[in-house]
């Protein structure tokens, strides 16, 4: 297929379902990674034309979601110190600490500005010798090179008034968190096809061979999402799991070769909490000692850590390890909208909460399902 109206055809989309639907002999369980694919899961009505044959886990594949409240809380006092600059991606602002957002804190005088690129940062901080301009690094792997290029941008023009705070964290580790935890019912993964883009294949190999699970990549668009849920129902009725790449188009074997010189570079691996889960061994990156004057932990916090993650009464903990569905919440809908959100996920457009309101999704048999592919 060439153009994206071919990844987005009914026809196309409606034989996939019959073939699903064909080939299950059970109810599958299977988690898909990434908050895109949840988005359009439901968007294009794919969740609620296949409910009776494969469950959808929703994982907790959302970059926004998954930052801890304790680093916007750190954000937050960076922002509030005198001649300084916080700067973050938009959709970072709603983003609950464990007492407000960082817009609460510009609000109440911190300086807090949106920035489009890790870079645009250091240019502010060039245009600013006397002011300290801090970056709010978030995400997986996919958005870790844009970051490690600030920093040897930083590092060419020698400024000493820039730094970043890390938060960036690897999908990897916190799929083998999952699969491990005494609770989980997963069966399968559609794995998260940006990450792949970046990553390659290899590493998730390991994955398959040790909990003989099948993990299939996948993009991000109808065709692509049942497509991936097709071959991964089909490796579990003939009990045969393996790697899978459904997204060549887009994700090669060896990865981006120049993203990944850039984390290897400029990052090394550490534990890091993900909200929702806690400490992952392994689940994150930070700065490496070469690139130390630029890590705001030290700058600004003293020393960096993972922070245990603090209990709410949000229920989102559960959401994001695919534990309940966002209805199940007793918040949900009520207490909790996009308007006023209570956690990470209702905030952004790529978290299940955020997803599920939008698309009226809710536990109610009677309710009207998705049309498949409409809109």
């Amino acid at each position: 297929m060439k153009y994206l109206t071919e990844y987005r055809n009914p026809q196309t989309a409606q034989a996939l379902v019959a073939e699903i639907r064909k080939l299950a002999t059970q109810r599958w369980r299977i988690m898909e990674v990434c908050g895109g694919q949840t988005h359009n899961l439901l968007k294009y009505g794919i969740e609620s034309e296949l409910t009776d044959v494969v469950e959808l886990i929703h994982g907790p594949g959302c970059p926004v979601c998954v930052t801890p409240a304790e680093i916007i809380d750190i954000a937050q006092q960076i922002s509030l110190q005198p001649m300084t600059i916080l700067t973050t991606f938009g959709d970072m602002l709603r983003v609950p600490g464990t007492a407000q957002s960082l817009n609460q804190t510009r609000a109440s005088g911190g300086d807090v500005r949106i920035v489009y690129s890790p870079v645009d940062a250091v240019e502010l901080a060039r245009l600013n010798p006397d002011l300290d301009v801090v970056f709010l690094g978030v995400g997986f792997e996919t958005t870790a090179p844009s970051t490690a290029l600030a920093v040897l941008q930083a590092d060419q023009l020698r400024l000493d008034n820039f730094s970043v705070l890390v938060s960036h964290v690897r999908v990897l580790p916190a799929m083998r968190i999952i699969l491990e935890s005494s609770k989980s019912r997963l069966q399968g993964f559609l794995a998260a096809g940006h990450v792949c883009t970046i990553t390659g294949l290899e590493e998730y190999q390991d994955l398959v061979d040790t909990y003989e699970i099948p993990v299939v990549i996948t993009g991000f668009e109808p065709i692509d999402l049942l497509q991936g849920i097709q071959s991964c129902v089909q490796m579990l009725e003939h009990g045969k799991p393996r790697l899978l790449n459904c997204y060549p188009r887009s994700v090669k074997r060896g990865g981006n070769v120049n993203a990944m010189k850039l984390i290897d570079e400029v990052y090394q691996i550490v534990d890091q909490s993900w909200r929702g889960i806690g400490i992952i061994p392994a689940g994150g990156l930070s700065l490496k000692p070469d690139y130390r004057k630029y890590d705001a932990w030290s700058r600004f916090v003293g020393s960096r850590s993972p922070v245990n993650p603090i209990e709410t009464v949000c229920r989102s903990a559960e959401v994001l390890q695919g534990l309940i569905k966002p209805p199940e919440c007793s918040a949900y809908g009520k207490s909790c909208k996009p308007a006023h959100p209570l956690g990470a996920p209702m905030v952004s457009s790529e978290g299940a909460c955020a997803a599920y309101y939008r698309y009226r999704i809710n536990n109610d048999p009677q309710s009207e399902k998705a049309p498949l592919i409409d809109g």
